[in-house]
């Protein structure tokens, strides 16, 4: 019925010429005072990777930046890393996808094994306790159903969710039991020699605000587009980036370099949440890429990675707070995405940005 009532539409040249008269000038941000309720407030926040740092970070420093953060007061928190579902999705596709899983996944089977379940029964089982645990809020949950829902998160490769349970117990709770296993204890206890922004800061700040997970929203799927590109393509991108030569990038070294504070931390922070700056890498990075100038163009191959993969991270963060409309979504991610995902994330019908650079000043 709906094909031959579009036929009728489209009679002869009409359906073309309606269609483009209503899209030429179409711009989702037109909607936004349409929006029946508050806007989804989104705040951008762009991280340097904090484990590039080593010992000349510690983890008392961040503690500014967690009290900023913390006046937010999130609904929701997205991290720059690859769910379980896509971690298992590269893993069994890896002739179309190498080294993804090896780069950027960890191997959950001795979690899986702790306590019976594959990936899918993890999922479901997070998503049936966290429901179960929303519609009664005067419940609190027990030491022993946090550290399952800990060995279940860890069965469902979210190690950063896990670690928000783990956050959330009593210290004195803080054991193997419950199906954790002792060899995630390390990780757990944050013994690990490495920071890393998603557990440092987000799932640091999850556990602080009473949420009971953050989402994984990073996507290496358009990894297959630098795969393909051919063989002089990363000697291209050493050329290309052997030029940039900026003000900024010192700048921004010399801030690196001076870690010694919780407000050498809030200014580096400051730094890489500053438009101005953002839009002078993003110039010389992306913006030479599309210039850089080789038969292949591999430049632009290079750009159409990064657009690719920005679109499919910003479609993620979009599907975990489309349940909750009206909410306060946080996302932590690396400073290079956050100027792209200001410009898609702003382009939807409900979103409402919050300013980074306000917040931290």
């Amino acid at each position: 019925m709906k094909k031959s009532l579009l036929a009728l539409a489209c009679f002869a040249s009409f359906c073309h010429t309606a269609v483009h008269a209503q899209t030429a000038d179409f711009d989702p941000r037109t909607w936004k005072k349409e929006v029946h309720g508050k806007a989804t407030q989104v705040l951008v926040l762009g991280s340097p990777h904090l484990s590039a740092y080593g010992d000349r970070l510690s983890r008392a420093h961040l503690s500014g930046l967690l009290d900023r953060l913390a006046q937010y007061k999130p609904d929701i928190i997205t991290i720059e890393a690859l769910s379980g579902e896509q971690c298992e999705f590269v893993r069994v596709n890896a002739v179309t996808h190498p080294d993804v899983y090896k780069d950027y996944c960890w191997d959950p089977t001795p979690a899986q094994k702790a306590i019976g379940l594959g990936l899918q029964e993890a999922l479901v089982e997070i998503q049936t306790t966290l429901q179960a645990w929303s519609q009664q809020p005067a419940m609190t949950p027990s030491a022993a159903q946090r550290r399952r829902l800990v060995a279940v998160f860890l069965a469902a490769n979210d190690r950063a969710s896990a670690l928000v349970q783990w956050l959330r117990l009593d210290a004195n709770d803080r054991k193997a039991a419950d199906g954790i296993v002792d060899t995630m204890l390390k990780f757990l206890n944050r013994e690990t020699p490495k920071y890393n922004e998603n557990y440092e800061v987000a799932a640091v700040l999850a556990a602080r605000l009473g949420l009971e997970r953050v989402y994984a929203t990073d996507d290496h799927t358009a990894d297959d587009i630098t795969d393909k590109a051919g063989p002089k393509f990363g000697d291209a991108l050493q050329d290309m980036w052997s030029k940039i030569n900026i003000p900024e990038k010192k700048e921004a070294l010399a801030l690196e370099a001076k870690l010694n504070s919780s407000e050498d931390v809030l200014n580096l922070y400051r730094y890489f949440n500053d438009p101005v700056k953002l839009r002078a890498f993003i110039g010389a990075d992306f913006g030479g890429g599309i210039k850089h100038a080789t038969p292949e163009l591999y430049g632009r191959q290079y750009v159409a990675w990064w657009e690719t993969r920005n679109l499919r991270m910003v479609a993620n963060i979009r599907s975990a707070f489309g349940n909750q409309p009206g909410a306060k979504v946080l996302t932590v991610v690396g400073s290079s995405h956050k100027p792209y995902f200001d410009a898609y994330l702003e382009m939807m019908h409900e979103v409402q940005l919050v300013d980074a650079a306000k917040l931290l000043k």
